[in-house]
């Protein structure tokens, strides 16, 4: 089953498209191509509440690209979703419409805690201990999404508007630093934390960049010890050292700060990386969906 996914987020756009192979357990997704954009709707959307003129010329540009690409790959089927960002927008509905028109595709803008939802979808938990308790963190440019999971089953999760497009801009509350501590604490002492999966792309070029692979856990030391090194070079640095694209360079000790807070709020040390984000979720989601139609 061939099938495909767009995740408009605020930092950038990531078109995934992927085999999906049905297992006894959980299907398994070998990925064909994975395109990211820099096309950053955050810093339109958090600054002046609205997607500029050019950003929208972009995502058009974009969304018929795929549209060609899913001719092309003979997928199944696709989904659209939008988070952060096109949630904000004052236009959104304006820009949902102009989509409609030029590319002829639906563009579903999802809430933080659908968003959250279809990241547990990607059932990385189940492939760990299946008794343990995890913290699932996602962040994105415009908010960090918190799934708290237990032998398996979702207990509890919340979109927080802490995000790296934010940060870079300074515009997050100390309110809402304290708003995600005080959940954290309230969930860790209901339910002590073992491990945080930590998805999305922030996350994954940290994980690269401290010099893991396989899977190995990412201990809270080596992240700190990361973070340090990170700030004491300029962006252009991160870019020439590190081979950071630039769209990434700019934002990403922002994502480790956020990373570092709530390992150390949780009092967890361990973060296992699984390389997977919001796409996969939506793939996983669409899977179910033909699984259950034909049987």
């Amino acid at each position: 089953m061939r099938l495909a996914a767009v995740d408009i987020g605020s930092n950038a756009v990531r078109l995934l498209f992927c085999q999906v192979y049905p297992t006894e357990t959980f299907p398994q997704l070998k990925k064909i191509s994975l395109i990211r954009l820099p096309i950053r709707l955050g810093e339109d959307v958090f600054l002046t509440g609205k997607i500029s003129e050019q950003n929208q010329k972009k995502l058009i540009k974009t969304l018929l690209a795929f549209k060609q690409l899913v001719d092309v790959y003979e997928v199944l089927d696709y989904k659209i979703c939008a988070t952060s960002a096109m949630r904000e927008a004052k236009n959104s509905d304006e820009m949902m419409a102009k989509i409609k028109e030029k590319v002829g595709v639906e563009l579903n803008i999802i809430d933080g805690n659908t968003e959250a939802d279809l990241i547990f979808n990607t059932h990385i938990a189940e492939k760990l201990n299946p008794n343990g308790t995890y913290l699932y963190m996602d962040v994105g440019g415009g908010s960090t999404e918190l799934t708290l999971i237990k032998k398996g089953k979702k207990i509890d999760s919340f979109s927080f508007r802490i995000g790296t497009i934010r940060l870079k801009n300074n515009i997050v509350s100390k309110a809402t630093w304290i708003e995600m501590k005080t959940w954290i604490t309230t969930a860790k002492t209901n339910h002590p934390i073992d491990m945080i999966i930590g998805t999305g792309g922030n996350i994954n070029s940290l994980y690269k960049l401290c010099g893991l692979s396989n899977y190995k856990l990412l201990m809270y030391f080596k992240l700190k010890k990361m973070d340090k090194y990170l700030n004491s070079l300029t962006i252009e640095e991160r870019q020439l050292k590190l081979g950071l694209r630039p769209d990434r360079a700019d934002v990403i000790t922002h994502a480790s700060k956020i990373y570092l807070t709530v390992m150390k709020q949780a009092e967890v040390k361990e973060m296992f990386v699984p390389k997977v984000g919001l796409a996969d979720g939506v793939v996983n989601q669409l899977f179910q969906k033909h699984t259950a139609k034909y049987g």
